[in-house]
């Protein structure tokens, strides 16, 4: 059953290990404003804090994923504060946006601060921000590159022209494409995958992978690593592990 946050701006659901969230202002193509953004957040606090979570999914209600800013809320100075902690710190744990329609300006920028993208043929993502004025402030001119090299990025960015779902994939920004209306269920697919494994040794894995993406040098990724071994080789998930494979069993994550 789907719980309502921020003025239902923002749905969320457990499925098991997952928990789907759904940016639900369908008659706004889930623009940004404040109510989505405070809801956002609060979904993604909740994800980190629950113990038998292990991984995330943001979707969006309708015809598009995120259409970006709420011109109108923006211009009536609405809080989107949230949002910048957000696409600034994303998640402890893995999230996989599952794009339909439009991922457009900050909708994109949601989209990059997710690990895996998965998105339906047809649909578009972009940052349009130089068409009105703005520039993608909220990370998308510098996380771009890494996603879909330094030529499409360039184009994207001062074009303002979305590419197709079809086109990322070929750049190598998507995991999965699906056909219209598939993309919700291929990512939650990918979600269950990554549930399958020890909450711990995942978000630690998620962590140095991004870490090194971002261009840290070997020396500060040991360092980095350092705590995370502890972490991780110390708890009760690196005990249960090896013991249910001995028992041939699935191993019972605790997360702890």
């Amino acid at each position: 059953m789907s719980e309502a946050s921020a003025g239902e701006a923002v749905l969320v659901e457990r499925r098991g290990r997952v928990m789907v969230i759904t940016l639900n202002r369908p008659e706004a193509m889930n623009a940004i404003n404040g109510a989505l953004s405070h809801g956002l957040m609060a979904a993604i606090r909740e994800l980190d804090a629950n113990d038998t979570l292990t991984a995330g999914v943001i979707t969006g209600a309708g015809r598009a994923f995120c259409s970006g800013m709420d011109l109108k809320a923006f211009a009536a100075g609405e809080d989107i504060g949230p949002l910048t902690t957000f696409v600034r710190e994303g998640s402890q744990k893995p999230l996989i946006a599952a794009i339909e329609g439009y991922a457009l300006a900050g909708g994109c920028e949601i989209a990059l601060t997710c690990d895996l993208l998965v998105a339906s043929k047809g649909s578009k993502i972009g940052i349009r921000e130089v068409k009105v004025g703005l520039f993608a402030a909220a990370g998308g001119v510098f996380r771009l590159p890494a996603r879909v090299g330094y030529a499409r990025a360039m184009e994207m960015a001062i074009t303002g022209e979305p590419i197709t779902a079809e086109r990322a994939m070929e750049c190598g920004m998507l995991s999965e494409l699906t056909e219209a209306g598939g993309a919700l269920d291929a990512a939650i697919g990918w979600a269950e995958k990554i549930a399958e494994n020890a909450p711990l040794a995942v978000a630690a894995s998620k962590t140095l992978v991004r870490a090194a993406a971002l261009g840290y040098d070997e020396e500060e990724l040991w360092k980095m690593q350092e705590p995370l071994s502890r972490k991780v080789f110390s708890s009760n998930d690196a005990k249960e592990g090896p013991r249910a494979f001995a028992e041939k069993r699935a191993p019972n994550w605790t997360g702890t």
